[in-house]
């Protein structure tokens, strides 16, 4: 295929100079399995773009935000619904940066991050990205086994296997394609969201209250803000940006300066559909569990319950305020909300094997946002200033929350130890954690190096290549069966096109 451009149909290519071939964007894939979006300007587009938000916004909703919706209900009813809000709001900016960045350059993240940076720090990220995946899939598989003992009163550490064994097990829809992967994962997401507002039917929030909540910002004491930390922190994942930028490329967009424009607005109303769904989930669960918690009928054991209340006493509680049925429905949502996480969980792991995933969200937002701040990489769709400025922001506010809830975190642990044990771990500790800092520095203030080379034929008057960068550019067709049937890669040799 001779590389060509026409006004009416401007088309995006690879120049590669001198690079290696290995690096070379894609741009043009051949796999007949992939989702191809028709070349037209139409709104019905939309629905070849469903699917990546739905899987993405399995973070916002797994066991471990459950439990702590759960205790901010519980101890300060409905007054934290304003940090779900923002945090919300924070998510869909930063999600469709990765989505952006998947669809402009034809790699994912861990790709970016793998070409971008030396191989020492590369394979540091890998081995830390093992440990925190791990860490994240640890709350969602126990959920999980909670769900399983409340149904079926199977026992916890059984429940742990079956989980493990039932993910395998739908995993395998993988050899059908990530279409049949994004269906489960909105089924699941669906029937959360339909438990959920059952349960709030039965709760019967004041809705005067409960608006109060979500637009008048409040923190009544130090528990508060711990709270409102753990809430924040909670609802952008590290993995999920990684797993983002990933999952668009199992569209085959049309390359022309409008059909890659249609697909990032696209994908950006796309996730704000799925995200908007676990915002809802995410005020249910608060909302039932302050409506519980505050009612002024509650026995004292009830009462004690609620003090310090995680997902095995939340069942108790419901079926004792609210009847049997409705911690059954509870039990339903924590088995989808746990069974459709430890999916996702395990499909972004397959990245970290393949590539590049990062520890601790930093490692996964800095790199995000110089990508697609970078006019190198990202060409006509870099960020504007003002997007920049905005995406930095709430960037930097999320890094700073987390550094400090760790930080306190730490600190505490320190001031319940002897002595002793507190001067050698605190040395230990701190050590780390300028080491921490100084990473996070390293990515902040490192200039980027690699550049993605997209180019674009289109009007007379703008960019046009000259007749040795038109000689030297090549299209290539590298395979994508990281993303269309979820298996790891082959190597495999590339094949330039006439």
């Amino acid at each position: 295929m001779a590389i060509s451009g026409s006004a009416g149909q401007p088309q995006f290519i690879a120049s590669t100079g001198n690079r290696s071939l290995s690096n070379a964007p894609l741009i043009e894939n051949s796999d007949t399995d992939q989702i191809v979006v028709p070349d037209r300007k139409s709104w019905k587009n939309f629905f070849a773009y469903m699917g990546p938000g739905f899987l993405v916004s399995i973070a916002y909703i797994d066991p471990g935000n459950f439990e702590t919706d759960l205790q901010s209900g519980a101890q300060y009813k409905y007054e934290l619904l304003w940090i779900i809000l923002v945090a919300s709001c924070a998510a869909l900016v930063i999600q469709s940066l990765a989505a952006n960045l998947g669809v402009v350059t034809g790699k994912h993240l861990a790709e970016h991050c793998r070409m971008e940076y030396p191989r020492v720090p590369n394979f540091i990220l890998w081995v830390l990205a093992e440990i925190a995946i791990v860490a994240c899939d640890i709350p969602e598989v126990i959920g999980t086994a909670f769900a399983l003992n409340m149904l079926f009163n199977v026992p916890i550490w059984c429940g742990v296997l079956l989980t493990g064994l039932s993910t395998l097990v739908l995993l395998a829809l993988q050899q059908y394609g990530v279409r049949k992967l994004e269906f489960l994962i909105a089924f699941l997401v669906l029937t959360i969201a339909a438990c959920f507002f059952v349960e709030l039917h039965y709760a019967n929030p004041d809705p005067k209250e409960v608006l109060k909540g979500l637009f008048v910002p409040q923190l009544k004491g130090s528990g508060a803000t711990g709270l409102a930390i753990s809430l924040l922190g909670a609802m952008v994942m590290p993995h999920n940006l990684f797993l983002h930028s990933a999952l668009v490329l199992s569209r085959k967009i049309p390359r022309s300066v409008r059909g890659i424009r249609e697909a990032c607005r696209f994908y950006m109303f796309e996730s704000a559909f799925a995200l908007m769904v676990a915002f809802l989930i995410n005020i249910s669960v608060i909302s039932v569990s302050g409506a519980v918690c505050g009612s002024s009928s509650l026995n004292a054991e009830d009462q004690k319950s609620c003090q310090d209340l995680d997902l095995n006493k939340a069942s108790f509680l419901l079926r004792n305020v609210l009847g049997s049925w409705s911690s059954k429905l509870f039990a339903i949502a924590l088995l989808a909300s746990g069974q459709s996480s430890t999916i996702t969980g395990t499909y972004a792991g397959q990245y970290v094997m393949q590539m590049i995933l990062s520890f601790e969200l930093p490692f996964a937002l800095v790199p995000l946002l110089k990508f697609t701040s970078s006019e190198t990489k990202m060409g006509a769709c870099v960020n504007s200033v003002a997007i920049s400025a905005i995406t930095w922001i709430i960037g930097s506010l999320i890094m700073a929350i987390n550094i400090y809830y760790l930080m306190t975190g730490f600190i505490k642990l320190l001031l319940h130890l002897q002595i002793v044990a507190a001067v050698f771990l605190g040395i230990f500790g701190f050590s780390g954690m300028a080491v921490y800092l100084a990473g996070i520095a390293y990515l902040v203030f490192r200039k980027n190096k690699e550049a993605t080379h997209l180019l674009a034929f289109t009007m007379p008057e703008s960019r046009q290549m000259t007749a040795n960068e038109q000689s030297n550019a090549s299209m290539y067709c590298l395979p994508r069966e990281d993303i269309v049937s979820m298996q790891l890669p082959q190597r495999r040799s590339t094949v330039d096109v006439d």
